[in-house]
């Protein structure tokens, strides 16, 4: 009989189904998008029941579009967007809010009285972490304190708070299991990485129970069983999405590193079992859990990427999809004198500034929507490169390539700029979906379908880009970046 791996793929803007076969190759696929709902300036949220209805929805058309029978699937990944926050009731399976989204920042003043009592050393060494609003730890604060008789509740202990794996987790479990993986729990800003349990004095900082907390396992581990059509199918992998694509990148050793491109830009590099603090903004994380050892990473956060683009299409309307951005960005051949900072909810690392606003500089009159195009794509790799200069100060090593995926990194004229930048070879793999990948395959190493060794095998390049651009004009158009990135910082008093 053929055994398959499901792979679950909680996104930021829609639920993804995949069925990967034996031989690591995607069968079928299936994407929903669903609602972001913003009620107030600068608060991002979605609702916790259509993100499980359409997760549940894309599973069944994708095993239907696979023709595959439930008894065929031996386990399940979960991959998911980290630090979004759900809190629910735990005898009525009902959330007591929406989910308050990793790039909503109403809890940015509760982080400033943290900073003022002066926690973020403390936060630092236990979490690896700095005291941001991207975390889910003020957002749970915020929930306990603003939505009614919530406080209540969670003195009672009925209340469970978890990050989208947990609340899939524990749905398609019908609530037997309340767990988390490592890569996930050290998202929170209340997870000790190095002692691995969660932090007294961060719970008792903010008035969170520790009962609402899910207990925390390996990445690749058995979690529980789903029940589908009579069959039993054990779910078998869970990763936040940027660890779970640092493992389908196959970025196993120290010092290897690969870039995400997806809603927001993230880049991660293997520190290998040795926790390393950086000394210039970015953050230390684990990487996952695995054969009982805990592997970190350094990384940077860069919160709009996708989504800057998602803003052309939508927001401005100037393009009518993602891959009309390639074609216009490339009729412009002389040098881009426009240049836009997607601060649109504050800058990530290595700056952390909540205060920081988009902006776009160097307008002139002959300015067209193609130079705005051009300029909303140079600057995920401006904002990679700001990230891979200060990992390369903290880690001492030089990058002469980077491993990249997610959906920008399709496009070619992204990519060649990447390079260009960077001055490096920018590796691109023939599967790009490499966080789907991860899930899959930590599923699939705990249920004896695979090995470690298999990915490596397995992971075939697709396209190499080499840098072509001069010294002098690379450092030119970097130091004007720099300088609009400056003119942004503090917008909001």
């Amino acid at each position: 009989m053929a055994k398959y791996i499901v792979a679950l793929d909680q996104g930021t803007t829609s639920s993804r189904s995949v069925i990967i076969n034996e031989s690591g190759e995607i069968i079928a696929i299936n994407q929903q998008e669903f609602k972001q709902f913003f009620p107030q300036h600068s608060w991002v949220e979605h609702d916790p029941e259509e993100i499980l209805q359409s997760q549940l929805s894309t599973l069944k058309e994708t095993i239907q579009q696979a023709k595959i029978h439930p008894s065929e699937i031996v386990g399940i990944g979960i991959t998911n967007q980290r630090e979004t926050t759900i809190v629910w009731n735990k005898n009525t399976g009902k959330p007591i809010y929406n989910a308050i989204v990793w790039q909503d920042k109403r809890t940015a003043d509760v982080c400033e009285q943290l900073k003022e009592k002066g926690l973020q050393n403390h936060v630092k060494k236990t979490t690896g972490l700095v005291i941001d609003s991207y975390f889910s730890a003020t957002k749970i604060n915020w929930i306990l304190n603003n939505v009614k008789g919530a406080r209540a509740q969670a003195d009672n202990d009925n209340l469970l708070f978890g990050t989208v794996d947990t609340w899939l987790l524990w749905n398609l479990t019908n609530g037997k299991v309340h767990a988390t993986d490592y890569s996930n729990a050290s998202r929170t800003m209340l997870y000790d990485i190095k002692n691995l349990c969660w932090d007294t004095k961060l719970l008792n900082e903010l008035a969170i129970p520790i009962s609402m907390l899910p207990e925390v396992k390996p990445s690749s581990y058995h979690f529980g069983n789903f029940k589908l059509e009579e069959c039993t199918i054990p779910i078998a992998g869970i990763a936040g999405d940027q660890q779970a694509a640092l493992f389908g990148q196959a970025c196993f050793n120290k010092g290897e590193a690969k870039n995400t491109y997806g809603t927001g830009c993230f880049m991660l590099m293997n520190t290998g079992e040795n926790l390393e603090y950086s000394k210039n903004g970015l953050l230390t994380t684990i990487a996952w859990g695995i054969d009982n050892k805990i592997h970190y990473a350094l990384e940077g956060s860069v919160f709009v990427a996708g989504s800057a683009i998602q803003w052309l299409r939508d927001g401005l309307q100037i393009i009518n999809n993602a891959e009309e951005s390639e074609i216009l960005a490339k009729s412009i051949t002389e040098e881009n004198p426009v240049y836009v900072v997607p601060a649109f909810a504050g800058l990530g690392a290595p700056y952390w500034d909540m205060y920081a606003r988009g902006a776009v500089f160097g307008l002139t009159r002959d300015t067209g929507k193609n130079h705005l195009i051009k300029a909303t794509l140079d600057s995920l790799a401006y904002q990679t490169k700001d990230i891979l200069e200060v990992m390369q100060k903290d880690s001492g090593v030089k990058l002469t390539s980077l491993k990249v995926d997610g959906g920008a990194a399709a496009n070619n004229y992204l990519m060649q700029f990447q390079a260009d930048i960077l001055n490096a070879h920018v590796e691109r793999p023939e599967i790009i979906e490499t966080t789907i990948m991860g899930a899959a395959y930590l599923a699939g190493i705990c249920v004896g379908l695979w090995k470690q060794e298999d990915i490596l095998k397995r992971r075939k390049i697709n396209n190499d880009f080499s840098p072509s651009l001069s010294e002098e004009k690379r450092k030119k158009m970097y130091s004007k970046w720099q300088k609009a990135v400056e003119r942004t910082k503090n917008w909001i008093d």
